[in-house]
């Protein structure tokens, strides 16, 4: 369970921060999830939960999870498609020449908290 290092890391910049900055207490972490991350939504809010409970500073913090949806781009004929539903084969033109261009991404995208 990888998720776990991940809410390890995630934790620790946004403590660091929030010392930084003399913040008391974090209300409130929302995250960009890719799709494709390899990361699981359950698995992660558990993880964070455990985390968080055993920090002063983040201590009964929620987690808002939004998922990003993977897409990728294709070198032959320059579309995009959904990942997902279409693999690594372009819908289009049914080349292979392809790359995820979002999907794979685990983003801290806002940090909320309850200091005046």
């Amino acid at each position: 369970m990888h998720e776990l290092g991940v809410v390890f890391h995630i934790v620790d910049e946004v403590e660091k921060v929030a010392k930084e900055n003399n913040v008391k207490h974090i209300s409130k972490v929302t995250l960009e999830i890719g799709e494709v991350s390899t990361i699981v939504p359950d698995y992660f809010r558990d993880c964070f939960k455990w985390t968080t409970d055993k920090s002063e500073i983040m201590k009964g913090c929620t987690l808002d999870l939004i998922i990003l949806k993977a897409m990728t781009y294709c070198e032959n004929c320059k579309g995009t498609y959904e990942t997902v539903k279409y693999g690594k084969t372009c819908p289009h033109c049914s080349s292979d020449k392809t790359y995820l261009i979002t999907g794979s991404e685990v983003n801290i995208k806002s940090v909320e908290t309850d200091d005046e």
